[in-house]
């Protein structure tokens, strides 16, 4: 078993006092002969029709001198996402990233355009006051940036890229 993030314990707190229910910690599956293991599996009753909101979640805490280095976990990433199509095709990956990090690492371009690329889905979290905020959904195509807040919701993968925030002030955008 691999060692949990430094900052796994309070993305999972901010998730619990959302009413998110942590089914898996951590979700542990196997696709072919590889085995897989994902920081942490949720799910969220949406509403009784619609049933449940299932999530998967990496954690990265980004304390490296050199946040590239730890930018290279989007090949984990990449890797765990076409693992977990095969293994639970309803369940959306998302990558953890700190609010620090988010707001200076992940408005350069490089950056950005990795991220507008690969599809790749972000929990951008606080760790030190553990609270979900309003759930932002950023479009690429449309808006082409992180800068554009458009609406207070988590939509399914048809769409280029979706964030979650936990603990964010509204104008950091």
């Amino acid at each position: 078993m691999s060692a949990k993030d430094i900052f796994h314990e309070s993305v999972k707190k901010a998730l619990q006092k959302e009413q998110w229910r942590i089914t898996n910690d951590p979700l542990q599956f196997k696709f072919g002969e590889v085995n897989f293991q994902i920081d942490l599996g949720v799910e969220k009753i949406i509403a009784a029709e619609k049933g449940n909101e299932k999530i998967a979640i990496e954690i990265k805490s980004f304390l490296n001198p050199s946040a590239i280095t730890d930018f290279y976990s989007v090949g984990q990433f990449l890797s765990y996402r076409l693992a977990l199509a095969g293994y639970d095709p309803e369940r959306v990956l998302y990558l953890a990233v700190p609010l620090d990090t988010y707001k200076t690492f992940f408005q350069l371009e490089f950056t950005q355009t990795a991220i507008k690329q690969y599809q790749v889905l972000l929990i951008v979290y606080n760790p030190v006051d553990e609270v979900i905020r309003p759930l932002a959904k950023i479009n690429y195509g449309m808006m082409g940036g992180f800068k554009n807040l458009l609406s207070i919701s988590i939509k399914h993968p048809n769409e280029v890229t979706k964030i979650l925030c936990i603990d964010f002030d509204m104008d950091f955008f």
